[in-house]
């Protein structure tokens, strides 16, 4: 029997949903502080779905972020405190998952223009590290938009023993090109340098996503991926402080319709998959009745 590791979904899309707040850029940090309920709710929701991994909702909970917006009056390792208990009363109640600690892009979201060099990169990151290590089961570097932005995350975890995850984003008219313009293959020898435990396309259109893992199986053994349901990472979400609102859901991409597309990633050798920004606990839960009816073991 192929085991499957399957991730959950979105995290921030679903506390802003479920929060009612205005759209701030801090996105789904602040949603967490006011209401954590909801986050466990969203975490709960995932592993009943299905899901063997809870990520934390620390995505954007990065240092460089809030010096560029401000503060929410708590500090950051306090904020990243939060998250993870939360995540960890999760697995507990579950009695079983592992917790990815989740670390997004420096400075903002497919924005490779504006991430730091790649050693600047990995200092600023180990702080952030320092506050999850010993927390989570591994750490998941998500929405690497370059072959520089996934070189520096890397960097900053050859400093942990965690088993590593790096998750990249691809063009959505060009899945064999991370949102750089570089071809996906251009990341092949710095995943030799540092040999992450595995290789994701995260936060791409699910077609796209589809071009990209033919190219993924000459760059690392253990592969996956997790699409968003936006119809684009339009131009008002590329300005400076962004919010979600800039953002458009699809209509065409409904539990059944997702699950379709991710089950033939399988075919091209994935082993882990799930969702990320507009995918949902009830995505997660038609995916998993697919993969068991197929005959899938999902660990």
């Amino acid at each position: 029997m192929t085991k499957v590791t399957l991730l959950d979904g979105s995290i921030g899309q679903e506390l802003v949903q479920r929060g009612s707040e205005a759209p701030t850029p801090f996105w789904s940090t602040s949603v967490m502080l006011n209401h954590p309920d909801l986050l466990r709710a969203v975490h709960d929701d995932y592993v009943a779905a299905g899901a063997t991994v809870i990520t934390t909702n620390t995505y954007a909970v990065l240092y460089d972020r809030f010096e560029q917006m401000g503060d929410l009056g708590v500090p950051v390792p306090d904020i990243v405190s939060r998250a993870l208990e939360i995540a960890q009363a999760a697995r507990d109640a579950a009695g079983a998952g592992r917790i990815a600690g989740a670390l997004g892009p420096l400075m903002a979201s497919y924005r490779p223009d504006r991430c730091p060099p790649p050693n600047e990169a990995a200092e600023m990151y180990a702080k952030s590290i320092a506050h999850l290590e010993n927390q989570v089961d591994l750490l998941l570097f998500e929405t690497m938009a370059s072959v520089e932005q996934a070189e520096g995350a890397l960097l900053a975890a050859s400093q942990t023993n965690l088993p590593v995850w790096l998750a990249v984003t691809v063009d959505d008219s060009d899945g064999t090109r991370l949102r750089s313009g570089e071809p996906i293959s251009e990341l092949a020898p710095l995943v030799a340098t540092h040999r992450p435990q595995a290789v994701l396309i995260n936060c791409s259109r699910p077609e796209a996503i589809t071009d990209a893992l033919s190219v993924m199986k000459d760059i690392t053994g253990t592969f996956g991926a997790y699409a968003n349901g936006f119809t684009e990472i339009s131009q008002g979400f590329l300005r400076d402080a962004p919010t979600v609102d800039a953002l458009t859901q699809r209509t065409d991409l409904g539990p059944d319709a997702y699950a379709d597309i991710a089950m033939s990633w399988l075919d091209q050798g994935a082993t882990i998959i799930g969702g990320c920004c507009e995918v949902g606990p009830a995505h997660i839960s038609v995916l998993a009745d697919r993969l068991r009816a197929a005959g899938y073991e999902i660990v």
